[in-house]
Parts: C-alpha cells; sequence; structure tokens
C-alpha cells in the first residue's frame, strides 16, 4: 500500500509539473513598452510668458538686446510673439541633452550677475505669469526649419485620448503626413507631453503668410486622402486648439 501511495505521489507531482511547464510556454510575455521610443535623452522645454498688456513692447525690446545672455548658456530653437490664440504672449523652445544639463544650467543662470542685473531684474515685473511643459519630439519627427526666413507659424495642440503614442501614434503620423508630404504645409517639428498637460500631441507649422494657411486650409479640406486620414486621428481625439505666432528677430528659427 505504500508502494502505490508513493507511485501515485510522484505521477501526480510529474503531471503537476507538466502543466506548469505548459502555462510557462504558452503564457504571452507581458511588455511595458508603449510603441516606438526616442533614442536619446534630448528634450525641449516649451515656455510661454504671459506679459502684462502695456508692457508688451518693452520686453520684446529687452529680450531683443539680452537675449545673448540665456543663449550663452544652452541653446534656443525658437522664440515667437503669439498673434492669434492669444494675447501679449510669447512662446519659446530651449533644447536639453538631459535634466542633468539643465538643472547645471539653471544653477548657472542664478549665479551669472549679467543675466539677473541686465535682463531678469527687469523683465520679470513685466510679466503676469509664466507656464513650461517638457517634451520630446516623437520618434518619426526631426526639427526641420522652413525652408526660407520670415512667414508665420502655427502652434497646433492636440489633447488625445489617455494610452500614449501606442494607441494613436499610426492614425497621427498619417494625419500630419498627408498635410507635410501633400505640399499643403511645412511640419517644423512634432512633439509629445511629458510634463505639464499629459496625452499632448503638438505640431508646429510654417507659412509663407496667414493667407496662405488659410488658402492651403481651404484647399486641404477637398483632399479625400487629407479628409480620411483627419478622420481616423479624430477617433483618437479629445479637444484642440491653436496659436499663429511671427518670430522674433532674433529667434533661430524664423
Amino acid at each position: 500500500m505504500i508502494q502505490l501511495r508513493g507511485i501515485f505521489r510522484n505521477a501526480t507531482r510529474h503531471a503537476a509539473e507538466q502543466c506548469l511547464s505548459v502555462k510557462k510556454q504558452t503564457m504571452p510575455r507581458a511588455s511595458i513598452s508603449t510603441g516606438p521610443q526616442q533614442q536619446n535623452g534630448n528634450f525641449y522645454e516649451f515656455r510661454t510668458y504671459y506679459i502684462q498688456p502695456h508692457l508688451n513692447a518693452a520686453f520684446l525690446k529687452l529680450t531683443n538686446e539680452k537675449i545673448h545672455l540665456r543663449t550663452a548658456h544652452s541653446e534656443l530653437v525658437g522664440y515667437w510673439s503669439v498673434e492669434y490664440g492669444g494675447l501679449n504672449q510669447v512662446f519659446h523652445i530651449w533644447k536639453y541633452d538631459s535634466y542633468a544639463q539643465r538643472a547645471s544650467v539653471r544653477a548657472a543662470l542664478a549665479q551669472d550677475p549679467s543675466w539677473i542685473e541686465q535682463y531678469i531684474s527687469k523683465a520679470m515685473p513685466m510679466l503676469s505669469t509664466q507656464d513650461n511643459e517638457v517634451t520630446y519630439l516623437v520618434p518619426w519627427s526631426n526639427i526641420q526649419k522652413p525652408p526660407k526666413d520670415g512667414g508665420v507659424f502655427e502652434l497646433a495642440t492636440f489633447q488625445m485620448k489617455p494610452g500614449g503614442p501606442a494607441v494613436w501614434a499610426k492614425a497621427f503620423q498619417a494625419a500630419v503626413g498627408t498635410h507635410s508630404g501633400s505640399g499643403y504645409a511645412h511640419s517644423v517639428g512634432v512633439f509629445h507631453s511629458e510634463f505639464g498637460p499629459l496625452n499632448q500631441v503638438h505640431v508646429l507649422w510654417w507659412y509663407e503668410s496667414a493667407d496662405q494657411r488659410a488658402a492651403i486650409r481651404h484647399k486641404a479640406h477637398g483632399d479625400a486622402r487629407v479628409v480620411a486620414a483627419v478622420r481616423e486621428s479624430a477617433t483618437y481625439l479629445v479637444s484642440q486648439k491653436s496659436k499663429l505666432m511671427f518670430p522674433c528677430t532674433f529667434s533661430p528659427i524664423k
């Protein structure tokens, strides 16, 4: 009887091990990836300054004269004055290699007497508030300067449904691609938010003029490819907004 019990226990153990082995082989592996990801640590800080209305011209003049004190510390991508979609605002983009680099830049600025005395002490009282956002370029986008200087820029901001690029990236890329690939607009860059409002995508467009933008949009709305791509992307969209901006004279991208 004891021998039979031993045989039964061994058979039961063997069957259980086989079941566990099958489960290990058939269970899918979980992945924390949310789709294509950028391969470096570069990020772009979006900054928006809200200027007191009666000091708008004075702020822009001071910044034009003293921006070199700031660009001595880190790379300025572009600096714009908002014309439509927000009054008395400036919008600028700064590039950093890492969060450690940004921290060192901020520490150096805090110890730079020229920056503090000649700019910060005068500029800060002109502002009503400030806002910033950390963004990354989406993996399929690079910074591409406009074909020529001048023109106007549109910052189009899309609030997407939660889930990240793995959910909406393919449809959104197609929507952007049908506009830029068909020659309707020039995409300067496509950015995805990391800090600040989440699940936001920003597209920075360039046009020769505001009137050209209006004419191009009218034409694009009659293009079946554009309409189909936009409708597909819109299924993942919560809301959107845009600003039309003019580049400042000292902006690297203009």
